[in-house]
């Protein structure tokens, strides 16, 4: 999570400030790429403090790193139109922590 939630970071620091780097496709899910880079920023710094959380053994962490890999997973395959190596690859890195996670979460409700 704090791989992806930098990678996010990273790629919303660049949708803002040089929005003309991506293509802009004929696509539904169609913002401004400033509005994207926006998003990915919102959602990359969710990822990391959500990723400290686990990190740190805090009781939020887990669920709310699951949470907030998923919303990332969604918002990554909505920009797949605009950079598809980029967004495939995020979305494998929340893919793993997601499912990482759940497994965590499952493993502690079967204990006692």
């Amino acid at each position: 999570m704090e791989l992806s939630g930098t990678l996010s970071i990273l790629l919303g620091v660049v949708g803002v400030t040089r929005d003309t780097i991506f293509s802009s496709p004929d696509y539904t899910y169609e913002f401004s790429l400033t509005a994207w880079g926006w998003i990915h920023i919102v959602v990359g710094i969710g990822l990391v403090a959500a990723g400290l959380g686990v990190l740190l053994g805090k009781s939020w962490g887990t669920g709310a790193g699951a949470a907030l890999g998923a919303i990332s997973l969604i918002t990554q395959f909505m920009f797949i139109p605009f950079y598809p190596l980029w967004s495939i690859s995020v979305m494998t890195l929340d893919i793993v922590a997601v499912w990482t996670l759940a497994r965590a979460m499952a493993v502690d409700d079967r204990r006692p």
